[in-house]
């Protein structure tokens, strides 16, 4: 799958046309040597061919289009689509109403010429970050897919289309790191923004403090491209930062812990990729994290918020929820009021007091996820500790970013074998810095590997 820019210049220049791109996603979805089957939960190929249609026939007839018309995309199935019911992983929301109109991410992305081709997999209502669902078969990674690992998630199917190469791009949320998991999984670029430069409209929400809309691209250009059009704009790319001179701040406390030795060695190179390639690796040690480590802040926030948006729902339908979704749902029943209140003080204070803690350095560094994919046949059918392990082990790192309301991406480490993370984080209202801090990595990156 060529770049988003690749691809809306091939269409300008009429060397592909938007059927063709259309068609060309529609097969690979159809294709078994892909996940497509599996990561989309619906394709809705009539709209998409005739939206394309539509596309070529403008251009032929010498009319504007805008900049990237033709461009397939997809949305995690938690997106409002007109005339399409939001799901959210969930067979207990299938007899809704359809959505009205687009969520206005949605439409951003249509009016700058975007062609949905369907919604994908996630886990149920969006609360676990391995991407299961016991509703539906799981998309499995690229790497070992003969093993069959756990995609990770919640954007479990954003990040398999995009690794498949069905589409370049795909919109998914992250509330806990459920764009930057799979994105690591998969071994893709996943972008989690400032929650309040991104509308949240019309996304069903898991919890608000934490909700944010972001993407899976093939690149850190394709993501600064999708993250401007969400944002209002119309697909600018900030100018990369030159990596001599960056200043990186390794966390080395809490995010180092019980790292897979995959991870630990992997991360390891990488940073000495970008010392030698001019970058300064300052090590820095938060001691915000430690406590939250011990407090039970963030835990406190998500359940108090997910159990009172699904309280009318379990009394309705709870014996149509994933039995890992529910239990963990159920289990904000005991956070009180002022548990919850509590919580949120903490939470601005710890925030303002990392924020201020690394403001001299362009960004923090530290692995996306503590480990590479677990096989999937050891958790498919696992409800209890060894799922919950499982989760809190994927989870750690990323969550860490949303409590903090970073803006931050996970990158791609070049390792020719297990796909291993790398993940730069940046203060709220930070995103164009980070963004030119990002292209700078991955150009190292690729370049040292």
């Amino acid at each position: 799958m060529l770049s988003i820019t690749a691809l809306a210049d091939a269409l300008a220049d009429g060397a592909v046309t938007a059927r063709a791109l259309v068609e060309e996603s529609l097969r690979l979805i159809d294709d078994p040597a892909t996940e497509g089957d599996r990561a989309f939960l619906l394709v809705a190929a009539d709209r998409a061919l005739a939206e394309a249609d539509g596309v070529d026939a403008a251009r032929a007839e010498g009319k504007s289009v805008p900049r990237f018309a033709g461009v397939p995309f997809a949305v995690k199935d938690l997106f409002d689509v007109a005339g399409e019911v939001t799901t959210a992983g969930s067979t207990l929301l299938r007899g809704h109403d359809p959505a009205a109109a687009d969520a206005p991410v949605v439409a951003r992305m249509r009016e700058v010429g975007f062609i949905l081709i369907g919604r994908t997999h996630m886990t149920e209502f969006a609360y676990s970050g391995l991407g299961l669902n016991s509703h539906y078969l799981t998309p499995r990674p690229p790497w070992e897919r003969r093993v069959g690992r756990i995609p990770g998630g919640s954007s479990s199917g954003s990040g398999v289309v995009v690794a498949d190469g069905i589409v370049p791009a795909a919109l998914g949320t992250d509330t806990g790191g459920s764009c930057r998991i799979p994105a690591a999984f998969n071994g893709v670029v996943g972008y989690k923004p400032t929650a309040s430069g991104v509308p949240i409209e019309g996304v069903f929400p898991l919890a608000i403090s934490f909700d944010s809309v972001g993407s899976i691209t093939n690149s850190v250009e394709d993501c600064a491209i999708v993250h401007d059009v969400l944002s209002g704009g119309a697909g600018e790319v900030p100018v990369a930062r030159e990596v001599i001179g960056l200043r990186l701040g390794a966390v080395q406390n809490v995010v180092l812990e019980t790292l897979d030795p995959t991870v630990a060695s992997e991360y390891a190179a990488a940073l000495d990729v970008l010392r030698e390639a001019g970058a300064e690796i300052v090590d820095v040690t938060l001691p915000e994290l430690d406590d939250l480590s011990n407090h039970d802040a963030g835990t406190a926030i998500g359940r108090f918020e997910v159990f009172r948006w699904h309280q009318d729902l379990l009394e309705d339908g709870a014996n149509e929820y994933d039995p890992r979704v529910r239990s963990r749902i159920e289990a904000g029943r005991t956070v009180t009021n002022e548990d919850y209140l509590e919580a949120l003080a903490y939470r601005n204070m710890l925030k303002a007091s990392v924020w201020s803690r690394v403001a001299e350095l362009d960004a923090v560094v530290l692995p996306t996820v503590a480990v590479v994919p677990p096989v999937l046949a050891g958790l498919e059918h696992e409800a209890g500790e060894v799922y919950r392990a499982a989760n809190r082990a994927v989870l750690r790192n990323t969550a860490i970013g949303n409590f903090l309301d970073a803006c931050a991406i996970s990158i791609p480490i070049p390792t020719g074998g297990a796909p291993v993370g790398l993940m730069l984080m940046g203060p709220p209202e930070g995103d164009v810095r980070l963004f030119e801090s990002a292209l700078a990595v991955e150009s190292a990156l690729r370049a040292g590997r």
